[in-house]
This record gives C-alpha cells, sequence and structure tokens, in this order.
C-alpha cells in the first residue's frame, strides 16, 4: 500500500527517483499517464492490467466515456525503474503535468500521483478546508 509524500526533483534528464520505500512494491517496471487535476498518476503493472481492462469494458457509445479512455490509455507509457528508483518521464507527461524541477510524490493506496510541488500545496490547501464536509456526504454512505 502507498501511503504520504515526499518530495524529489527531476533531474535534466528528465529523470525521477521514486521514493525507495515504494521500489520493492512498484516491480521494476511501472505505468505512467496523465492523472486528474494536473497530476500524473504511476500504477504498478499489476494494478494498471486491472484498471486498463476495466476501462475495456467501458460503454464506446458514450462520449464521456470515450474521453476518459482515450486520455488516460493513449496518454499512458510503461517505463522500467533503472538501479537508482528512477523512471525517465517522457516530455509529453512532464508537460501535462505542469512538472518543473520540484514535484511532490504522494502515495494514494494502490497508485502514485506526481505533483508539481507549487500546485500540489496549493491543491492541498484548498482539499483541506472541504475534509469536514467530505467526511460528513462519506458517513452518510457508511464510509467514514
Amino acid at each position: 500500500m502507498f501511503i504520504g509524500e515526499y518530495s524529489h526533483t527531476i533531474d535534466p534528464k528528465k529523470r525521477l527517483a521514486l521514493p525507495s520505500k515504494f521500489r520493492l512494491e512498484l516491480g521494476s517496471k511501472v505505468v505512467v499517464t496523465r492523472g486528474l487535476d494536473s497530476c500524473l498518476f504511476v500504477y504498478p503493472m499489476k494494478v494498471w492490467e486491472e484498471l486498463a481492462s476495466k476501462l475495456g469494458t467501458l460503454p464506446v457509445g458514450e462520449a464521456g466515456t470515450r474521453s476518459f479512455i482515450r486520455v488516460m490509455l493513449a496518454g499512458a507509457t510503461d517505463v522500467e525503474l533503472d538501479s537508482q528508483g528512477r523512471i525517465l518521464l517522457p516530455e509529453y507527461l512532464k508537460k501535462d503535468g505542469g512538472l518543473r524541477k520540484d514535484v511532490t510524490i504522494v502515495g494514494l493506496f494502490n497508485r502514485l500521483e506526481i505533483w508539481d510541488t507549487a500546485r500540489w500545496n496549493k491543491y492541498k490547501g484548498q482539499a483541506e478546508k472541504n475534509t469536514g464536509k467530505i467526511a460528513e456526504d462519506l458517513g452518510k454512505l457508511g464510509i467514514y
């Protein structure tokens, strides 16, 4: 399980070291794709295969579904972790995520998210203002 947030930097060769505590669970190869809210998602191969299979069963007759499938699958790339636990971020994903040098890697149960640090701090600040309301709504669903 992935949890926590970690500050890292993208080097001049567009390589990013993933947190060492996650590397065993990630394995030697991961999938990086466009995420939601202007970040990138990183999935272990097994989790990605399960997600891609689910996306493949969605009805393509609905425009919104088609768009979501295209964004997730067309933007995806599989990358190998090097001996230092780094991945190479393709330029198009770096641009899509608005990533510069300083990034925050966030562990979210079965995936990682890569955020530009300034954008993460802004997003987190706004989200924290709403946690009481969100917890209340989840409580109504029996989740929290």
